[in-house]
């Protein structure tokens, strides 16, 4: 009987100490491979990373197209952009004007 109480201790300590391990176990799987662990957190910084340098990207676009609205403002219209601006967008040619044609390939 002596015998029977002390093996059940032993398998009651290992138990315990097979549990805690499972949990420590499960805790540090979900550290580094979880929803908020260490391989989520460098693909954040990665995202973070992309969408920033969009940002620089479309704020550089903008600031052209800002500064080209600008130049067709009624109050500083530049009249030769407005003039190839038309021509481009149009098609038109004045009479005097040297057409040089390039042929396409």
């Amino acid at each position: 009987m002596v015998a029977r109480t002390r093996l059940g201790r032993f398998f009651q300590g290992l138990t315990l100490h097979i549990v805690a391990a499972l949990i420590i176990g499960y805790f540090a799987f979900q550290g580094y491979h979880g929803n908020y662990g260490l391989l989520a957190q460098r693909q954040f910084e990665q995202e973070v990373a992309d969408l920033t340098l969009e940002r620089d990207t479309l704020r550089t676009a903008r600031a052209q197209w800002e500064h080209r609205v600008g130049l067709l403002r009624s109050d500083r219209l530049d009249p030769d952009l407005l003039d190839e601006l038309a021509r481009r967008d149009l098609g038109f040619v004045k009479p005097n004007d040297l057409v040089l044609l390039n042929p396409s390939r």
